[in-house]
């Protein structure tokens, strides 16, 4: 059967190269439209399509990612690529087996499977790109994403380091694709409490913002350290990436049945922060549209934390913690597992705190079990200021529908995302800016137009990461 791509593909490409550019006529009477009108192509006809390739085929892509995107018809899902051959397998059938069941035709597409992405990239029948992948795999795929021309839907967080992000955003811009970090927290599907909770905050309704309590969750020490040979089915070298060799050890990596367990990486610094990026990304973010400080960063900074004592197994990610912030508008942010798992927004007449609720809590994530008994997503100090009425002469906050369909008409129209590469790296910086303090245990004042710590030698030694050849984003040539 022949796949939907290989039809009109020169058309569709075409098109989208224009709309992204601005200069698609037929896409101007609308922010949301649809690619082509259905009276000149058809509906669901194969010019019209956005033709995806999945790089990382784990939990939050057949968990998350994939699902969503699949609900849009414009998308198409012709590849996928992971290290792991199993996961690869695995990854093509279920991409197959979702448009058997949406079609009633077994065989309706042919997905193809890649071991390395760089040659998903290079498949010129591919438009976008979705990246859910470990932390340490995020930036140097969208820069060669972005340098082979395209547009990329990402797992936060951002970066490993500040710097890494820094180069992910530039090259980003540079190429002019349509970016979008999966902080699905910005869109109004499943959560739009966040939304009307940061308009209501940048409106005035708790008067003058003072204060911004951010509550986050640590990881558990643990961890098995016994050294293990490396799976045949896995390219360990490949996924260990640009962090230092170190040896296999199955809590070191995935699990080998099980798609849906946390991985032992999310707990390891050599891969990632733990979970101050891990949540942190997604409600640092969100207090930061509400502070209206989404495309800057803190100005100065402490923190403290315990860290798991030698001894206590392979995890060595941070545990309870307590971060304060202060930005250069005045408000202070107090980051912390002794606040409630969300966001609260406290004024001169009053607060506001936001959470998810019981709604889309990743259950496997420390924490959860606590953040989904809490019901009460949004709630005030006076309920009264939860239906106050937005007037048309005020602050309206960018309305997504959802992350993956906001990416997706982004992709048609041309328009910037809810969470483009520049808002992208400043919610992780200030992540890592936290994570500095943290490891630290001292103040430290940050730079937040030239992105690094004012005369401290030791802090900005922790804005980059040696990288291993030949990955990384020091390699990364556009």
């Amino acid at each position: 059967m022949k796949n939907l791509t290989e039809e009109n593909g020169q058309d569709r490409r075409s098109f989208l190269k224009s709309a992204a550019t601005g200069t698609a006529g037929i896409i101007a009477a609308s922010m949301f439209p649809t690619i082509v009108p259905a009276s000149v192509f058809g509906k669901y006809a194969p010019s019209n399509r956005i033709n995806i390739g999945q790089i990382g085929i784990g939990r939050i892509a057949t968990g998350h990612d994939l699902p969503e995107i699949l609900k849009n018809e414009v998308a198409h899902v012709m590849a996928v690529a992971d290290v792991d051959k199993n996961r690869l397998a695995q990854g093509k059938q279920w991409i197959e087996n979702k448009y058997a069941d949406k079609t009633g035709k077994a065989n309706y597409v042919d997905v193809k499977a890649y071991d390395d992405y760089k040659e998903l990239l290079a498949n010129k029948e591919i438009d976008a790109v979705i990246i859910s992948t470990p932390d340490h795999w995020h930036a140097q795929p969208a820069m060669e994403a972005a340098v082979a021309g395209k547009h990329i839907y990402m797992q936060k967080p951002t970066s490993l380091t500040i710097k890494e992000g820094r180069m992910m955003a530039d090259m980003i811009k540079k190429k002019k694709v349509v970016f979008q970090l999966g902080s699905q927290q910005r869109s109004m599907n499943p959560w739009p409490q966040f939304k009307r909770t940061c308009e209501l905050v940048r409106n005035g309704r708790i008067g003058k913002l003072k204060k911004v309590y951010v509550g986050l969750p640590g990881d558990p020490a643990g961890g098995n350290t016994e050294k293990m040979p490396v799976p045949s089915n896995l390219n360990y070298d490949m996924w260990l990436g640009s962090t230092p060799e170190v040896y296999y050890t199955l809590d070191r990596v995935h699990s080998q049945t099980d798609i849906n367990d946390r991985p032992g990486w999310l707990r390891l610094e050599q891969f990632g922060a733990g979970m101050i990026t891990g949540w942190g990304s997604h409600h640092i973010d969100i207090a930061h549209w509400g502070m209206d400080t989404e495309l800057t960063g803190p100005i100065e900074i402490d923190g403290k934390a315990t860290f798991p004592p030698a001894g206590s197994g392979l995890w060595n990610v941070h545990g309870d913690f307590l971060v304060n912030a202060k930005y250069a508008n005045g408000v202070e942010m107090e980051i912390g597992g002794t606040n409630p798992n969300g966001v609260k927004f406290e004024g001169t007449d009053g607060w506001i705190f936001v959470s998810r609720g019981n709604v889309g809590v990743t259950a496997s994530d420390p924490g959860a079990a606590a953040a989904a008994k809490e019901n009460k997503a949004f709630y005030a100090s006076d309920p009264k200021i939860l239906g106050s009425v937005i007037q048309a002469n005020e602050i309206h906050l960018y309305e997504s529908p959802e992350q993956h369909q906001n990416w997706l008409e982004c992709i048609q129209n041309g328009k910037q995302t809810v969470s483009h590469a520049e808002i992208a790296q400043r919610s992780c910086s200030a992540c890592l800016i936290a994570h500095t303090a943290m490891k630290l245990g001292r103040k430290l004042k940050w730079d937040p137009k030239k992105e690094e710590y004012i005369g401290d030698k030791e802090a900005n030694a922790t804005l980059s990461r040696p990288q291993r050849g030949p990955y990384g984003t020091n390699y990364v040539k556009g």
